[in-house]
């Protein structure tokens, strides 16, 4: 019964329109691959290639603070150029960089193939975006939030097939996840051919190149997107060091709270996430994400100082808050990224948000590892306060946002 309603559930997310399931699919083969790739990576290059640790971390560093740099210029592209296209290209990069990484041996390739790739991630996230701004059609809420309940599923699945491999944990096992992660890229690039050759949308006479860079209230939610996307490493490093070496929590906790995480979200990103479509509506729902986030951060942080059955029922009653935070945390940033950003320049605005949240997430292991558990408990009780802050900004932040707009297509209801 249970799987006949998941089944039911998902089956009934599949989009509206043929572009939409075109672009769904593309997502779910992408993001099967990424969690194919992402859960073997780091084991490929140390283990099997032979290089230190220090060195893999190294590389993987100076790859993506160089890409963070491409995001904007690609966003341009794709507003100037068609996000097809550009989003095509970038895939079919990465699906060459990707394959080529079988062939690496030392840390000067892993280097300069790793930033070939984070370029073309960068550049093709941000096309991206402006694809799915144009794929929404008149329902982008909830499209988006179908999208993001494939991506997540796709994510898991891909995940449970890198765990299959690497019991096996052969040279051949590591290269085929790499080449499966290589396949994915190229098949979503032939996917996204079916979709329809959008117009390129004309930008107002007289207008500056880089419109972005002057929107402050769009930088301003930059920067709080940046801060907010904390909540992610929170479920994928923080919790699982706490409940490790602080909580007397089974271990096997730490694979459950991810499984928990991912089904969740799938279940309910659809359910939220299509009734938060204006800019306003995104204002209060980032607020709702802080709130939540509140509540889940000392509970976490409270298993600490409980029996064991007791701790595991604790974290697992705190993940399923905080996960509910993150459905409405991306909701909210759906509803404001895409929103506040003129139709002409989805492609920049999206860049721009992208480069905003890869920095977070560059900063958030040091934050998280060093601050939050350097203080323990004082540091979880800082952290949900510090979200709640967060959170708490995002009504006035849209008000002020919708009001500086200066096309009707974004216009929304500020009241309340």
């Amino acid at each position: 019964m249970i799987k006949g309603d998941l089944a039911g559930r998902i089956g009934s997310m599949v989009g509206d329109s043929r572009p939409e399931r075109v672009l769904i699919a593309a997502s779910f083969v992408n993001r099967v691959g990424n969690g194919l790739f992402n859960a073997a990576s780091a084991l490929y290059f140390t283990l099997v290639v032979g290089l230190p640790a220090v060195q893999v971390g190294a590389a993987l560093t100076i790859a993506g603070v160089i890409g963070l740099c491409a995001g904007l210029p690609g966003g341009h592209l794709a507003d100037r150029r068609g996000a097809r296209t550009i989003m095509t290209l970038a895939l079919a990069v990465q699906a060459v960089s990707m394959a080529a990484l079988v062939f690496v041996e030392s840390w000067a390739a892993l280097t300069v193939i790793a930033t070939v790739d984070q370029i073309a991630a960068a550049a093709g996230g941000a096309a991206w975006g402006a694809l799915v701004a144009r794929v929404g059609g008149e329902r982008p809420a909830l499209f988006r939030a179908r999208l993001r309940t494939f991506v997540n599923l796709g994510v898991v699945l891909g995940t449970v097939g890198a765990g299959l491999a690497l019991s096996v944990d052969t040279r051949g096992a590591y290269v085929t996840l790499i080449l499966g992660n290589a396949a994915s890229f190229a098949l979503c690039a032939v996917l996204l051919l079916l979709l329809p050759r959008y117009p390129v949308l004309a930008a107002p006479p007289q207008q500056r190149r880089w419109l972005v860079l002057a929107d402050r209230p769009f930088l301003a939610f930059t920067a709080l997107y940046g801060a907010m996307g904390l909540q992610y490493p929170v479920v994928s490093l923080l919790l699982p060091i706490w409940i490790s070496e602080h909580t007397e929590a089974p271990r096997w906790m730490v694979a459950a709270l991810f499984a928990v995480n991912s089904l969740f979200c799938v279940l309910m990103q659809t359910r939220i996430g299509s009734r938060i479509e204006t800019p306003h509506d995104g204002g209060r729902a980032f607020r709702t994400a802080g709130l939540l986030f509140l509540v889940s951060c000392p509970m976490m942080a409270l298993a600490a100082y409980t029996p064991v059955w007791a701790a595991a029922g604790m974290v697992l009653a705190a993940i399923f808050i905080h996960s509910l935070g993150e459905v409405w945390e991306s909701s909210a940033c759906f509803a404001l990224g895409f929103g506040l950003a003129p139709a002409h320049a989805q492609g920049q605005y999206q860049g721009v948000l992208g480069l905003g949240f890869s920095a977070g997430q560059a900063l958030a292991p040091a934050i998280l590892t060093t601050v939050v558990l350097g203080l323990g408990t004082t540091g979880w009780l800082l952290l949900a306060v510090f979200f709640a802050a967060l959170g708490a900004v995002g009504p006035s932040l849209a008000r002020w946002g919708t009001r500086t707009r200066p096309l009707p297509d974004v216009a929304a209801e500020v009241s309340g």
